[in-house]
């Protein structure tokens, strides 16, 4: 006889709901939160470094209007 032990589930109607067996869930929890966990970590370094480019860019910008002459006849 063939004593292949096959995976035992507790809840069958899960497992034609997914098609996938219940022990490869886990699995597939620990693949999306590890994809999930390097994205996040891209996204944090390329938020810092643009925003140290915004920051030159805004600096940039206010140097320029503060040394900017100031129109004639402003009531300002």
């Amino acid at each position: 006889m063939n004593n292949v032990k096959r995976p035992v589930f507790i809840c069958p109607q899960a497992a034609v709901r997914f098609r996938r067996p219940i022990k490869c869930r886990g699995q597939t929890l620990v693949e999306y939160a590890l994809i999930i966990s390097i994205i996040s970590i891209v996204i944090v370094g390329v938020i810092v470094n643009l925003g140290q480019q915004v920051k030159v860019i805004y600096s940039s910008i206010n140097s320029q209007i503060s040394s900017a002459p100031t129109a004639a006849g402003s009531s300002h």
